[in-house]
């Protein structure tokens, strides 16, 4: 059974949010708490989508169907991307390829052009990710992150 067919992509809505509450640092990871999280879903310039394990798939946990979730907020006609965050549980499976690739779709649709992401410079798997969606690295953020570690800045042109 190959799970990917099992899982929906949709517009995150503030239903998915409380569904997270209470398990958004243990099941994802601690980028933000709720309400940062919750402010950001209901900015009516961001965009985020969710994605979902359907009930015919056997869960790992029945916490959530939610298996994650990524954003952006347009700015002109370029799409900054906020997040592309997959559960702890379930890395490595193709889940965060389906979401950048329903994200880059929605930015067309959106009028976007490019589209432009932070990474984490240890964050390996998803510079690799990024890599494979053919975005390019273009910069680097001193001390971005924690104030230790360097931000690689990537772009990607849409068609």
């Amino acid at each position: 059974m190959n799970m990917l067919e099992h899982i929906t992509i949709s517009s995150m809505n503030l239903q998915d949010v409380q569904n997270l509450k209470e398990h958004l640092t243990e099941m994802f990871d601690d980028f933000w708490n709720y309400q940062i999280f919750f402010e950001e879903i209901v900015n009516t310039t961001s965009s985020y989508l969710v994605a979902k394990l359907d009930d015919s798939f056997p869960h790992l946990t029945e916490k959530t169907h939610i298996v994650g979730f990524a954003g952006f907020k347009p700015i002109i006609d370029e799409a900054n991307i906020m997040n592309v965050v997959v559960r702890k549980d379930m890395r490595n499976l193709g889940i965060a390829t389906k979401l950048l690739e329903a994200l880059c779709k929605v930015c067309v649709e959106k009028g976007c052009t490019s589209i432009t992401l932070e990474v984490n410079e240890n964050n390996l798997p998803a510079i690799g990710l990024y890599k494979k969606q053919n975005f390019q690295i273009i910069g680097k953020r001193k001390k971005y992150y924690h104030g230790t570690d360097d931000a690689i800045l990537m772009t990607k042109t849409l068609t």
